[in-house]
């Protein structure tokens, strides 16, 4: 989908992992050049590509390099673009994250539907022709050929709130910006000291991050009942996003990471 310069929208916000305040402006791009980033607070105004070759880390979100500069958590506004439909886009950003907002993609769809875009369904690519899997020990993330595309996942972790939950989504059945968008990220109460001790998540809340302990959420209600595996299906669709367009498949997912869907989109890629 091509967009027209007055249908560029900004948001700005704070970064999860490094605190900063950050402004972001998704601008049309009808050159045909795919999604990338151009930090616009540097004096050469590098461009970071959103591509698989440009991952640089993906410990707690995906982070890409690109003419000697980064941007991190890029994962939730790749997902609503790609959700949204929208295959080309130069994001200027002014700082080194982009922002987390409420925690999910939903204000990134909101902007982008008060800058009058019209949402597209997800654009879909070839057919994968063998099935693709990455895992490490029990967690996993694949690509199996289907005849139309799903994407299916699943997590388990050891606090009652969350236990173990599944969920299954069809692109074409039913609209991002109404099933996965409005998903936030999540976290776990006994772990917040450990990550800022680590220098993660400077810029986490309880405003923009579901938070649960043992006796459960710390700040419901819960938009969705199986709203945390909702978001780590978001994740997947951002990071499967640096591959361009996402090509036809089941994707299915256990208890994977950003490290283990980066390392599926690069075996895609290859």
């Amino acid at each position: 989908m091509a967009f027209t310069r007055e249908k560029a929208f900004t948001v700005s916000g704070v970064g999860l992992h490094s605190g900063a305040n950050t402004q972001v402006t998704v601008l049309p791009n009808h050159e045909q050049r795919g999604r990338y980033f151009v930090r616009v607070d540097l004096p050469e105004k590098p461009i970071i590509r959103a591509t698989v070759s440009a991952v640089n880390q993906t410990l707690l979100s995906t982070e890409l390099i690109g003419e000697g500069a980064t941007v991190r958590t890029v994962e939730h506004l790749l997902a609503a673009l790609t959700g949204c439909g929208i295959e080309n886009a130069c994001i200027e950003i002014d700082g080194p994250e982009v922002p987390l907002l409420d925690g999910s993609a939903k204000n990134w769809v909101d902007a982008l539907l008060a800058s009058g875009l019209t949402p597209s369904k997800m654009t879909i690519g070839s057919p994968i022709g063998e099935p693709v899997w990455v895992r490490d020990g029990d967690a996993f993330v694949a690509a199996i050929p289907a005849p139309e595309t799903r994407f299916t996942y699943g997590i388990d972790f050891p606090y009652d709130a969350i236990a173990n939950q599944w969920v299954s989504w069809n692109p074409q059945q039913e609209p991002f910006q109404e099933f996965i968008a409005p998903a936030r990220t999540f976290g776990f109460a006994d772990q917040i000291e450990q990550l800022k001790q680590a220098g993660l998540i400077k810029g986490g809340s309880l405003d923009n991050a579901l938070v649960c302990d043992h006796s459960g959420w710390l700040n419901p209600p819960l938009r969705f009942d199986n709203e945390p595996v909702r978001h780590k299906l978001l994740d997947l669709i951002g990071d499967l996003s640096l591959l361009g367009t996402i090509p036809q498949a089941h994707f299915l997912a256990y208890k994977a990471s950003h490290t283990l869907h980066v390392q599926l989109a690069k075996q895609l890629y290859s």
